[in-house]
């Protein structure tokens, strides 16, 4: 594997940074002296992030408890913060791993520096820096359901980070969710949160969805032989309005627990709102009376 690599995209105004899976956008908004000296410092902290994951790798994988365990690296205590409240349910660390390096990233970026905006995207998982007055555009997944396909954070609406899940993502899913994105505090934060209101959008048993054990795709996953959703069929308007029900409880219960700002549920063409999102092209978007239907029934 070769180490991290540091390259400037076509636009020369955002960095690329690669290390082995880890693949990140970054960009910052600001002084010019101001935005070069995040991005060097970006880059120094980008050195080491996966070597010290990898060091802690077998007890990250390990399934999360209610009480917080003992970390050597920054990003793999991220890790372990975020799922920590979220373990009634079963979780470990590397739900959150991708959100926790966005985060890392971005702490080491804003350090000692005056920036408007910045953010570090990590595969659709990313880590926002807004300062006061400050907004920014987020494209997010599941559109063509009659939800914006863009969404507008200020910067004091409290949100930093959005994670996106769902079984046709690059993780393992197990749910039926097409997407689940999740407004929160952190990167990391939404990453997990993302990761559970995903998994309990679902129709247990069904034929419609075939499953595999997550260690037959990858031996080496921290879902073990549980079953991962590998496809998912034709279903009803009824079982999708019954999953997502199932996901939308999850999703108000984080909400309630200060432990999200907002999520949205896509399914077979369908979405369910909990909480919301912020639309460019109006004040709000909020719940429609569907999406209380749903979560009512």
């Amino acid at each position: 594997m070769n180490g991290p690599q540091a390259h400037w995209l076509a636009d020369r105004r955002r960095l690329h940074l690669n290390h082995g899976p880890i693949d990140l956008v970054v960009e910052a908004f600001g002084e010019a002296a101001e935005v070069r000296a995040a991005y060097e410092q970006a880059v120094a902290r980008f050195q080491t992030i996966l070597p010290e994951l990898v060091e802690e790798l077998p007890a990250l994988r390990h399934p999360a408890t209610l009480h917080l365990r003992s970390f050597v690296g920054r990003t793999a205590r991220r890790m372990e913060a975020a799922v920590s409240p979220l373990a009634e349910r079963f979780i470990t660390p590397m739900a959150a791993v991708a959100g926790s390096v966005a985060d890392e990233v971005l702490a080491a970026m804003v350090w000692g520096r005056k920036l408007d905006r910045a953010y570090v995207n990590n595969g659709g998982d990313s880590a926002l820096h807004l300062a006061s007055g400050q907004s920014m555009k987020l494209a997010i997944a599941g559109t063509g359901c009659g939800f914006a396909d863009r969404i507008l954070v200020r910067g004091e609406d409290g949100v930093r980070g959005v994670a996106t899940s769902g079984w046709r993502g690059r993780s393992f899913s197990l749910g039926i969710a097409d997407a689940v994105t999740v407004l929160a505090d952190s990167g990391a934060a939404a990453d997990a949160a993302a990761t559970l209101i995903a998994n309990a959008v679902d129709l247990p048993g069904h034929s419609a969805v075939k499953r595999q054990p997550a260690f037959e795709l990858a031996p080496d996953s921290d879902l073990g032989a549980r079953l991962v959703t590998v496809g998912v069929a034709m279903i009803s308007p009824q079982e999708t309005a019954q999953a997502l029900r199932a996901g939308l409880v999850v999703a108000e219960e984080y909400r309630r627990r200060g432990l999200i700002a907002a999520a949205a549920l896509f399914l077979n063409g369908a979405t369910a709102l909990a909480g919301s999102f912020p639309d460019p092209r109006s004040d709000r978007l909020r719940p429609s009376d569907k999406t209380k239907d749903l979560l009512h029934a």
